[in-house]
């Protein structure tokens, strides 16, 4: 008889559960669904799940459709750092500031260029007053400047190199011999003055570019000395040879054609 009771007091108990639960819940509590419709308890909802899908441009998954009767609210988790997407933009490059190199030394002077030659010492016409004849060169070895005497009162004026201190000379000759790139015979004094300071010179040298005498020269009197080419053109406006006035090579061939022998050759 208990045993029938028990049974029938359950019988009544549910069905009368419906109506009490109606009356327990006048609305019907969400029911919260995670957007990962993969989850394994969503089955629970009934219905087949699907897999969200989501766009690359970031739209929202599509989502299982909620059993009826069952109101849902959808609860969109924060985004996780790894999933989140930043945008690295590259650095801009470095520009490194770089400051000029300084070839130069302070304190310490210019070499001298090889090859270059003062301006004033380059050919150019004069005013020159002279009572010698035109035709006539003179020879200033302080300014170290040679001039050929023109017409009117003018002069071409040549810039040269003269004799280094203890060399120098001073007279007058005449242009007793002209030759076209001379070979050079250098003096015995020479040969054994020059061997005492290590440089030992050649008994005699064929004429060329190569040569001390250069391009020309024009021999005066019976003198060693002689006005000629060099092939050392940066030395010119210096005291630098052995007595002999030297020019760039195109001056003295420029003034080889000027002059002929017996040309007046003053020296001071």
């Amino acid at each position: 008889m208990k045993r029938l009771w028990l049974i029938g007091a359950l019988g009544l108990a549910a069905l009368a559960g419906p109506a009490v639960a109606d009356d327990r819940y006048a609305e019907r509590p969400p029911v919260i669904v995670s957007p990962d419709l993969t989850a394994p308890w969503i089955t629970q909802l009934g219905g087949t799940p699907r897999r969200a899908v989501a766009a690359a441009t970031g739209a929202r998954a599509a989502q299982v459709p909620p059993q009826p009767g069952l109101r849902v609210i959808y609860r969109q988790p924060p985004p996780s750092p790894r999933t989140q997407s930043t945008q690295i933009r590259p650095r801009p490059p470095q520009v490194e500031a770089r400051q000029p190199v300084q070839t130069a030394v302070a304190g310490r002077a210019i070499p001298v260029i090889r090859g270059r030659i003062e301006p004033q010492f380059l050919p150019q016409i004069v005013t020159f007053e002279t009572q010698h004849a035109p035709g006539t060169i003179i020879i200033d070895t302080t300014s170290r400047f040679l001039y050929l005497v023109l017409q009117d009162g003018k002069a071409k004026r040549y810039g040269v190199g003269v004799g280094k201190p203890g060399f120098e000379w001073a007279g007058a000759h005449t242009v007793t011999r002209k030759a076209e790139w001379p070979s050079w015979h250098p003096p015995k004094d020479m040969i054994s003055r020059e061997a005492e300071k290590g440089h030992y010179l050649p008994a005699s040298m064929q004429g060329g570019p190569e040569n001390p005498l250069g391009a020309r020269a024009l021999y005066l009197g019976s003198t060693l000395y002689r006005i000629h080419g060099t092939n050392a053109p940066w030395t010119i406006g210096s005291a630098v040879s052995s007595g002999c006035i030297r020019m760039r090579n195109e001056d003295v061939t420029d003034l080889y054609g000027r002059v002929p022998v017996g040309t007046k050759v003053i020296v001071i």
